[in-house]
C-alpha cells in the first residue's frame, strides 16, 4: 500500500460560498499549512465545471505547492494526498448535487476520502465549541442546520419560496417595499417606509422602485440591500417596519426549534450559532425577540454569534473525522488561532 493510498494525516478544508471560496490545508495537529481565498466555486454561482476548475487552481497555493506539482497529484501520478478533503459548499442541497460535486471535486483536489456538505455545516462547526449543535443562517437568504449527539445531520432544503422559506435580507427588503407600496395605494397602513424605501435607492415613490425592479434596473441583490433601511425604520418606532422585523425573528426561532426537535436536542442545551450578515444588526428588539422565542422552547440553549471564518469549520469537521470523534481541544484551539490570524489578512488568489 502506497503513501498515496493511506494519505498524509492532514485535511484539505474548503468553504465555498456564493461569493467567495476559502481553501486551506491543515495538519493533524491543527497547524495551518496554507490557506488562500478566491472566487466562488459553487455551481449555483457558476457552472460545476468552472467551479471545479477554480478549485483545482486554488488547491496548489493553499498547500504551498507549485501548479506543476499540483497537476501531477491531480492526475493520479503525483505524491501523497490528504487523508480527507472536506468541501462545505453553497448549493450542496440535494443528494444529486452532492454526488455531482464529489466527482468533480475529487478529480481536481484528490484525497483518500472526499466529503461534500452544505456550507451551513461549516458555519455550525466554526461557531460551536462542540461537534454538535444548531446553526441559523441569515444573510441574503435564510437556512439552518443541526448535528445531533449521534452525529446525524439535519437541515432545511433552503432553496427559497418553493421550500417554504421566508427570511434573510432579500425577504426583509421585499417586504419593506411591499409595505411601502401598499401604504401608498391604500391597501395597507401608513408607514415611514413610503419615503425611506425609495430614498434608499435614489427614487421618490414606492411604485417607482417596483417599476425599476420589474424592468431589471434593480435586481434581487439590490432589494436585499434595503434590509438595513427596514431595520432603521423599525428602530425609529415605525410599527409596520417593526412587524417585518418581528416576523423575521419569529421565523428564525421556529427554525431553531424545528431543528432542535428533529435532532433530539431540545433538552440537551445546544449551542445555537447565528451566522450571516443580518445578525450583525444592533437592533435590540430583534435580538431580544429571537432569544426569548428560542428560550421559551429550548430553555438551556446557548446562543453564539459566529466570529470565526467558516473554513475553520470545514477543517474541524475533517479533524474530528481523523480523531474518530471530536478533535482534541488543544488541536482545535491551535487551528482556530491560526485561522483567526490568517483571516485578518487573507491571501487572495484570482485563478486565470
Amino acid at each position: 500500500m502506497s503513501v498515496r493510498d493511506v494519505g498524509v494525516p492532514a485535511v484539505l478544508a474548503v468553504d465555498g460560498g456564493n461569493s467567495k471560496a476559502d481553501v486551506a490545508v491543515v495538519a493533524a495537529d491543527g497547524a495551518l499549512l496554507g490557506a488562500v481565498r478566491g472566487p466562488t466555486i459553487s455551481h449555483q454561482a457558476t457552472s460545476i465545471g468552472e467551479g471545479a476548475r477554480r478549485l483545482g487552481l486554488l488547491v496548489a497555493p493553499a498547500g504551498g505547492r507549485s501548479d506543476e506539482h499540483s497537476r501531477g497529484g491531480a492526475d493520479g501520478g503525483g505524491g501523497p494526498v490528504p487523508s480527507i478533503a472536506v468541501h462545505c459548499v453553497a448549493g450542496a442541497d440535494y443528494p444529486s448535487d452532492v454526488h455531482l460535486l464529489e466527482r468533480a471535486f475529487a478529480a481536481v483536489a484528490p484525497a483518500v476520502e472526499t466529503l461534500v456538505l452544505n456550507d451551513t455545516f461549516a458555519a455550525l462547526r466554526a461557531g460551536a465549541t462542540r461537534s454538535w449543535g444548531i446553526v441559523l443562517i441569515c444573510g441574503q437568504g435564510i437556512n439552518g442546520a443541526a448535528v445531533g449527539l449521534d452525529a446525524r445531520r439535519v437541515r432545511f432544503a433552503g432553496v427559497g419560496d418553493i421550500s417554504g422559506d421566508w427570511g434573510g435580507a432579500g425577504s426583509v427588503g421585499m417586504a419593506g417595499l411591499g409595505a411601502a407600496v401598499r401604504a401608498r395605494d391604500g391597501r395597507g397602513p401608513r408607514t415611514a417606509l413610503e419615503e425611506a424605501i425609495p430614498r434608499a435607492v435614489g427614487l421618490v415613490r414606492p411604485e417607482a422602485v417596483t417599476h425599476a425592479y420589474y424592468t431589471g434596473r434593480l435586481n434581487e441583490a439590490r432589494i436585499g440591500e434595503l434590509a438595513p433601511t427596514v431595520f432603521a425604520t423599525a428602530a425609529s418606532g415605525d410599527l409596520v417596519a417593526r412587524a417585518i422585523i418581528d416576523r423575521l425573528a419569529d421565523e428564525l426561532a421556529m427554525m431553531a426549534v424545528a431543528l432542535a426537535r428533529r435532532a433530539h436536542l431540545v433538552r440537551r442545551g445546544p449551542e445555537i450559532v447565528l451566522a450571516g450578515s443580518v445578525f450583525r444588526t444592533e437592533d435590540a428588539g430583534f435580538h431580544d425577540r429571537l432569544r426569548s422565542r428560542i428560550a421559551a422552547a429550548i430553555p438551556a440553549a446557548r446562543i453564539r454569534r459566529l466570529a470565526a471564518p467558516p473554513v475553520v469549520g470545514a477543517a474541524l469537521i475533517g479533524l474530528d473525522r481523523l480523531a474518530g470523534g471530536t478533535a482534541d481541544r488543544a488541536i482545535e484551539a491551535r487551528a482556530r488561532a491560526a485561522f483567526d490570524a490568517w483571516n485578518a489578512t487573507p491571501v487572495l488568489v484570482t485563478p486565470s
